[in-house]
Formats: structure tokens, C-alpha cells, sequence
């Protein structure tokens, strides 16, 4: 899982050579890395092959968003659907197909001989529980679908966002960057990039103040204060992923770059299940000097 992800940051920094100086809008960037990450790490593809996957799942969460606070009338489905609702069912439907694709794929793998297993990445998983002999713990095809869809965002959307905002922090407060940098390079600790990522997630105070002394007396000591993986069994599965992919990207990125937020940014978030910037998030990268 690490080598995959410092491959897809690697590649991607190798796109910002010779944009020194130049305005990178780094949510866009992120939301590449992020998408070719869990393709590969989940997967076992690339971002290409789950290209179409990613668009669909896009539009339909724009749908969701666009709906959740609409009240409906219990059972008016079954005699009129709304045009959203109709769309949706139709995007449904194209995830679908597209998974079972990246499953038939995998599939005749083993048919052709060309592989022994399904695999152990979380693709073969699913494929070896669709394929259980017991039916009692055989995965259904709508399981399968709705488990692979769940990762698919789950894995990109929500890390793109914590990696744009953070970036977006770092790029404001210089000083913290700085900090950020000398520990990557001196001792590789992971503290002040944990408190980072921890802060925009739930951005109310000065964040250099709020968790100078740690979690529990930010939070008053109150575990259900501050839930950005969830708490208890309802814990986020992803959140070791996520920190991971999270660390990997910015010990990468600050150890050849200084980030200064460009005047062509334009602060105004908006929700669309995660928060996202309206505009983007544009940033000026400047190599290191050593």
C-alpha cells in the first residue's frame, strides 16, 4: 500500500517540475492523486480504468446533496419519480456496470490461469466473498456494488479534501509550514502534521492555540467532541489510509517546496457531502532552497 502511494505522489510532483513560480490549483491535483491512489492500493487498476466510476459517482453525490433536505411523501415513488430520482437510478446503474467490469476483469484472471486468487487487495476480498460456496456468508452482487462505490468516494473524496484544506492552512500560516518542514527533514515526526490535518477538519479557534496541549483538553475532555474518523465500533475503516496517504503526500511535497497562497484565491466552501471550495485552491510552489 506505502510504495503504491509514494509512486502516485512521486508522479505527481513529477508533473510540477517546471512549475516553479506558476500558479497549481492543488485541489484538482489532489483529487488526480487521490483518485489513482485508491484505484491502485483498492483496486489493483489505475485512475483510467476507474475514470468513468469517479465522474458517475461525482454526479450522483451532487444529486444526493442537492436532495437531502427534501421531505417526500412515503411510498409516492412507486407511482412518480422525480426527474433527480430518475437520474440517480440511471447513474446507479452505470456505476454498476462499470464495477462489474473491474470484477469480470478480475474474474477471468483466474479463469485464463494468468492468476491463482482473486487477490488480497480489497477487490479480490469482495470477489472471493461474492464467490463464497457457503451461502450463508456469500456476498450479493448488490453488496459487492454498494461496497466498492463506499471506497471508491470514501477513498478519494474525503482525502482530496483533507489534503486540499491542509495545504490551504499551510499556505496561510508560513510559520507552522515552516515547522511542518523542519520536522519532515530533521526527524520525520509526524506531530505537527497530525495537529494540521486534525484542525481543518474542524476549523472553529486558532488552531495553533487550540491543540497546543493535545485532543483531550482541546476537547474539554469530552471524546464525542471532536469525530473526524468516527468513535468506538462506529470508527472510520479508512482512517488509517487516509493518515497515511495524508502524511506520505505532505512529507513529499514539503520537503521540495515552499506553498504561498495565490491572490487568485477565493475563499467560499461549499458542501457537497464533503466541504469542498467552490473555486478551487490555488497556490504558488517555489523549490526548496537548501
Amino acid at each position: 500500500m506505502t510504495p503504491a502511494m509514494i509512486a502516485s505522489v512521486e508522479t505527481m510532483l513529477e508533473k510540477w517540475n517546471g512549475q516553479e513560480g506558476q500558479e497549481i490549483e492543488v485541489f484538482q491535483e489532489f483529487r488526480l492523486l487521490t483518485s489513482e491512489v485508491i484505484s491502485k492500493t483498492a483496486f489493483g487498476s489505475s485512475y483510467l480504468e476507474g475514470e468513468k466510476i469517479f465522474a458517475l459517482l461525482y454526479k450522483l453525490k451532487i444529486l444526493v446533496s442537492r436532495n437531502m433536505s427534501k421531505t417526500t411523501i412515503p411510498f409516492i415513488n412507486k407511482l412518480w419519480k422525480s426527474a433527480d430520482l430518475l437520474e440517480s437510478e440511471k447513474l446507479a446503474k452505470g456505476i454498476q456496470d462499470c464495477v462489474m467490469k473491474i470484477v469480470k476483469k478480475r474474474e477471468d484472471q483466474v479463469v485464463n490461469g494468468e492468476a491463482d486468487s482473486f487477490g488480497n487487495d480489497f477487490l479480490g476480498l469482495l470477489v472471493n466473498a461474492y464467490h463464497d460456496l457457503d451461502q450463508k456468508n456469500r456476498l450479493s452482487l448488490q453488496d459487492l456494488v454498494d461496497e466498492c462505490k463506499t471506497f471508491y468516494i470514501s477513498g478519494q473524496e474525503t482525502v482530496n479534501s483533507l489534503l486540499g484544506w491542509i495545504v490551504l492552512h499551510l499556505a496561510i500560516y508560513g510559520d507552522w509550514q515552516e515547522k511542518a518542514r523542519r520536522e519532515v527533514i530533521d526527524i520525520f515526526d509526524c506531530m505537527v502534521r497530525q495537529m494540521a490535518w486534525q484542525e481543518q477538519l474542524q476549523e472553529k479557534y486558532s488552531w495553533e492555540k487550540r491543540f497546543a496541549d493535545g485532543i483531550a483538553k482541546a476537547t474539554n475532555y469530552t471524546a464525542a467532541a471532536f469525530l473526524p474518523f468516527g468513535l468506538g465500533p462506529r470508527s472510520c475503516v479508512g482512517m488509517t489510509f487516509a493518515t497515511i496517504e495524508t502524511k506520505i503526500a505532505l512529507s513529499m511535497i514539503l520537503q521540495r517546496y515552499t506553498i504561498t497562497l495565490s491572490p487568485a484565491y477565493v475563499h467560499s466552501p461549499i458542501l457537497i457531502l464533503t466541504v469542498r471550495p467552490r473555486h478551487g485552491i490555488q497556490v504558488i510552489i517555489e523549490p526548496l532552497r537548501t
